[in-house]
């Protein structure tokens, strides 16, 4: 079975001219990029394999609202999965578990397929698998809750003290918190669901967790801008 491989480029590049070139040298089948807004329209007009993503999106479709940018204006750019509820947003802008809701609500009754990030950090890592569960249970029954069952929906568990650090969480480990989210999935009514592992994945050891037939695909951050070692990541998917 082929696997998902998002590219979240997340601030990355500078300009139009380098995000075309990335663009060109990393469209492939399987894989879905989200860039930065600005260069969503221009991806989208050059990809012809990858499918194109957004990196978050405003759960409200009108409104005084500045800064944000909706989702029925993603999807008029051809925008078919927006990230929602990345870690750095969690943390740096405090998204909170309620807005992160509205957003998958939103994204579910516009047809667009939202890529529900959960994770646990490093305090709670510390404290063990129990306390870890817990907290995936909990974020998963916030964001979730009123969703529809049975929406299509991808989740991407990120351990979040692996990310950025080189080093990956081990595959036994990350089977165990795939299987449990899996478990807590289908007790909210939510089966069949796509789950990503996304933690520091790049070309030397996305194999490890792209094995796994539990787990359905990888959320690559640093590597997808890097054409060489994100094509590598995308023919171990295959």
């Amino acid at each position: 079975m082929t696997k998902l491989v998002v590219a979240n480029w997340k601030l990355n590049p500078l300009g139009l001219k380098e995000a075309i070139s990335l663009a060109k040298r990393t469209d492939l089948k399987n894989a879905i990029i989200c860039p930065p807004f600005i260069f969503i329209e221009e991806v989208g007009k050059t990809i012809k394999r990858a499918k194109l993503g957004a990196q978050d999106a405003f759960w409200a479709n009108i409104g005084a609202y500045t800064g944000e940018v909706s989702i029925d204006q993603l999807k008029r750019l051809k925008v078919k999965y927006i990230i929602v509820g990345h870690s750095e947003r969690r943390k740096e802008l405090e998204e909170t578990d309620a807005m992160i809701n509205l957003k998958i609500k939103t994204a579910v009754r516009e047809k667009v397929t939202p890529i529900l990030c959960i994770g646990e950090s490093k305090s709670i890592y510390k404290k063990g698998i129990k306390a870890t569960e817990n907290h995936l249970k909990k974020q998963l029954t916030k964001d979730l809750s009123g969703v529809k069952k049975r929406s299509k929906l991808i989740v991407a568990y990120e351990p979040i003290w692996e990310i950025g650090s080189k080093r990956a969480d081990t595959p036994q480990r990350s089977i165990k918190m795939v299987g449990f989210i899996r478990e807590t999935l289908d007790k909210l009514g939510h089966r069949g669901v796509k789950i990503l592992y996304g933690g520091s994945v790049h070309g030397d050891n996305a194999n490890i967790f792209l094995d796994e037939k539990n787990i359905d695909g990888v959320l690559v951050g640093g590597a997808s801008l890097k054409p060489h070692d994100f094509r590598k990541i995308v023919d171990e998917a295959k």
